[in-house]
């Protein structure tokens, strides 16, 4: 039996078309199609139990397979089948259900309605696979691809360790300067149980570092002095020296050269592995930021920026642009390194903190295109799952700071057991310590090993 048999009129046809794209197999029953209709309906209660199911009893595991470009394919693929299907029905409903043909304007209402639903299911269709095609294009640009084409997490995927500590890299080219200088170095050292971090500061002009053992050590046997009036010999000159000079790390190949000499350099500063490296370029980071929206953060006393003084921060809470946030980590007029590095772990905290997902989804491919840009890291794709996981804990957890800095550490001499004990003795600290409440913060103007300084401490 056909629409025409039935004589619908225009309120009717209207009102079956809608109910038929809120419930599936409405108008098939308005027709006496039982079979079909139930059918349809069945069909659609199982897809919405199906989605239901996942964004309720998966959903802690749903930015795990975000990260995962086989789950990314297949996710588009089921979205573009479940929104054709969906179109499908209504433009089915619609033509079972429509006013008779003598009834011009009836017919016209009754397509515009059908045309507007389908579009509504499209829309967001279309919008949700372009965000996926982003992702897998953003974790395929960035990650090293992993070995199978659907992988699968081992049971424990830091391989037993307690802690896994990553090399966080602030990177600044610079007209008439070669190369990349590492100007912001910072270590997260992560309890993969707790999320509980630590974050180790190293100050760009450490000196007379010393070098991996190999033919790293074998050319600066006496610690790192640099070549030459471009690089004097300080750590931040240690990345592109390694790029520069491939006798340095032999076997590694280009583009990872820089990396590879400065972590094995910095774990043995530290005397922790170091196991993953991710490198910021700071105007690529202002673009990040931009795309955010700005970030907020709490200013203590006014800082200039602008090569020629150009610009002032002033004190107080406020919500800086990419360029401002850019000046507020880099700046040292007025200042030092040293108050720099704070500035830099607090712009780190802010942005981490004000990421959140409604964020990211607004400015989604914005942030997709400045991260391409910004970013590098040597993470593997099959590691994302579980290092997403431990984002979620850290970002729960406690975060502390210490940072080798003056007085503690002499930049020009550094004594290096010194450093490798408080990196141990903040790791490990005495129980009493261990046991205090996680929220407790030091108002000490010098973090100490036993209770480094929280960041929210330093930056509010």
């Amino acid at each position: 039996m056909t629409g025409v048999d039935r004589r619908f009129g225009l309120g009717a046809s209207l009102a079956l078309t809608v109910a038929s794209t809120l419930l599936w197999g409405v108008a098939h029953l308005a027709v006496e199609r039982r079979r079909t209709g139930l059918a349809l309906m069945a069909a659609y209660v199982l897809m919405l139990a199906g989605v239901l199911t996942v964004f309720t009893a998966y959903s802690t595991k749903l930015l795990s397979l975000a990260v995962q470009p086989y789950w990314l394919a297949w996710f588009t693929v089921g979205v573009a089948v479940i929104a054709l299907a969906w179109t499908g029905v209504i433009v089915w409903s619609f033509l079972l259900v429509r006013p008779e043909r003598s009834d011009t304007v009836g017919r016209f209402l009754t397509t515009t309605l059908t045309v507007a639903l389908c579009a509504l299911v499209l829309a967001p269709t279309a919008y949700a696979t372009r965000l996926a095609y982003l992702s897998r294009d953003v974790v395929n640009t960035l990650f090293t691809p992993s070995s199978t084409a659907a992988p699968v997490l081992a049971q424990d995927p830091w391989n037993g360790a307690e802690r896994v500590n990553f090399l966080l890299l602030g990177g600044d080219a610079a007209p008439g300067r070669p190369g990349v200088r590492t100007d912001s170095m910072t270590v997260a050292s992560v309890d993969v149980e707790t999320g509980a971090t630590v974050l180790f500061g190293l100050p760009r002009n450490l000196q007379r570092v010393q070098l991996p053992t190999g033919p790293a050590r074998d050319r600066f046997p006496y610690g790192f002095t640099g070549e030459g009036p471009d690089t004097p010999g300080l750590l931040n000159e240690i990345y592109q020296f390694g790029e520069d000079h491939p006798e340095m790390v032999p076997g590694v190949e280009k583009g990872k050269r820089g990396s590879t000499l400065l972590k094995a350099t910095i774990s043995d500063i530290l005397g922790i592995p170091v196991s993953y490296y991710a490198m910021v370029d700071m105007k690529g980071f202002a673009e990040i930021i931009d795309a955010m929206g700005g970030v907020q953060v709490t200013i203590k006393d006014p800082i200039v920026y602008g090569k020629y003084r150009e610009g002032l921060l002033p004190a107080g809470t406020r919500r800086l642009s990419g360029q401002e946030a850019l000046w507020y980590g880099r700046s040292r007029t007025d200042s030092d390194d040293y108050v720099r590095m704070g500035r830099q772990k607090c712009l780190l905290n802010a942005v981490a903190k004000q990421a959140d997902p409604v964020t990211v989804l607004n400015s989604f491919e914005r942030l997709a295109a400045a991260t391409k840009r910004a970013i590098s890291t040597d993470l593997p794709q099959d590691l994302l799952p579980a290092v997403v996981d431990l984002a979620g804990k850290v970002k729960s957890a406690r975060l502390r700071s210490l940072s080798f800095v003056p007085p503690l550490i002499n930049t020009a001499y550094p004594d290096w057991h010194l450093i490798r004990r408080k990196v141990k003795e903040a790791l490990d600290p005495p129980a009493a310590t261990r046991t205090a409440p996680a929220h407790a913060a030091s108002t000490t103007p010098t973090p100490t090993p036993d209770d480094p300084l929280t960041l929210d401490a330093v930056c509010h």
